[in-house]
């Protein structure tokens, strides 16, 4: 049984216990407060006893360290479990990242629950760096290598958090080492297979991809549009991009005013333009855009990553052909056409430090104009 003591020179209670391998030895209770000490070594005590039983389990551990933590201190032991820490930390993301970027890190959070299991419901400190790598080899399987360690880092910022809060002293993420990444082979799609393309699309797909290839817009932002993202009085669509959050007035034009112009407009300003995609997220969107592909005869219509069992990187190896190419195409033809660097940039969204010095406003008229230049792919 446990006693209590005052040693020379010390002005804190000492315990007196008797650890697991049968030694007596004297631990300071860091109090100067008897009653405290008493319950600080009863609470020692039983954990030695435990442990000499070899009935010491993890979870008893942790109680009986957050107890003696809570009766030295007047606040409770922080032991957030990886599940209460990751909801209170995508909350704090949600006032930092724009949409598509949250959408990102709440899907790691996803991929960490299932990877995890019942250790999702333990402490965030309890996670080990084998956790970490089976939680990189589980996604390496099912995912493309840049996927992977998107999601990994992702992890990293969740564990550096949780380090800063004080939740944890280790990040075990932070050392797993990232898997090789293949790199994209994007090109942009030729005006034969852009026709092939739309003589093999329904009535939204055929908007999906005239918007993709007149607009130059991600897939995501595209399928989100709504009656009130379009000016059809001065023939603009404005939006913001959920990756950046940068606000885009893009000129509409003429082959895509004619097909937005066959559409049946909502009385509700927020309806979407594409009922039936609007709410699919990029993955599923891919995969959709991936089908009319197939049907236009570019890409074999082979199974998916996960029934295949190769990862991403191996399907796109087959042609590199994406709803993105669209992106490529867009700029390709708008360099073709004579456009200026700083328009082809303004149009399709991307920031240049060495541009944007040279160009710090474009007007609308010479949008306008870039975007008349583009071909007729309807005709």
């Amino acid at each position: 049984m446990a006693s209590i003591h005052r040693l020379p020179n010390s002005k804190y209670w000492y315990a007196q216990l008797t650890m697991p391998d049968g030694r007596r030895t004297f631990r300071t209770t860091h109090t100067t407060n008897r009653t405290q000490a008493r319950k600080i070594a009863a609470t020692l005590d039983e954990a030695n006893r435990l442990a000499r039983d070899r009935r010491l389990t993890e979870q008893k551990a942790r109680a009986l360290i957050a107890e003696v933590y809570a009766l030295a201190n007047t606040d409770a032991l922080q032991s957030d479990t990886v599940h209460a820490y990751a909801d209170a930390w995508l909350k704090r993301k949600e006032l930092e990242l724009a949409g598509s970027s949250l959408l990102e890190y709440q899907k790691t959070v996803e991929h960490l629950a299932a990877s995890l299991g019942k250790r999702y419901e333990q402490p965030m400190d309890t996670i080990s760096r084998h956790d970490a790598a089976r939680f990189r080899d589980s996604l390496a399987k099912r995912v493309s290598g840049s996927t992977t360690n998107k999601n990994l880092k992702i992890a990293r910022v969740l564990w550096g958090a949780a380090q800063r809060d004080g939740i944890t002293q280790d990040n075990p993420f932070a050392n797993t080492a990232i898997v090789k990444a293949s790199k994209g082979t994007r090109r942009p799609f030729t005006l034969d297979e852009l026709k092939r393309i739309l003589e093999a699309c329904n009535q939204e797909w055929r908007g999906m991809v005239l918007l993709g290839l007149y607009t130059g817009q991600r897939i995501g932002d595209l399928a989100r549009l709504t009656w009130a993202n379009v000016d059809t009085l001065n023939q603009e669509i404005h939006l913001t991009t959920g990756k950046t959050g940068r606000a885009m007035n893009i000129p509409i034009a003429a082959p895509l005013m004619r097909y937005i112009e066959t559409l049946t407009a909502s009385d509700q300003p927020d309806a979407p333009l594409f009922p039936n995609v609007a709410n699919q997220p990029s993955s599923t969107l891919s995969s959709g855009f991936r089908s009319v592909l197939a049907s236009a005869g570019l890409v074999e219509n082979t199974p998916n990553h996960e029934g295949t069992g190769k990862g991403r990187d191996s399907r796109r190896a087959t042609g590199g052909l994406s709803f993105h190419c669209l992106r490529h195409t867009h700029t390709s033809l708008l360099k073709n056409a004579g456009v200026g660097e700083g328009i082809a940039m303004e149009l399709v969204g991307h920031d240049s430090p060495a541009i944007s010095q040279r160009y710090t406003h474009i007007e609308a008229s010479a949008l306008r104009e870039a975007v008349s230049k583009l071909p007729d792919v309807t005709a």
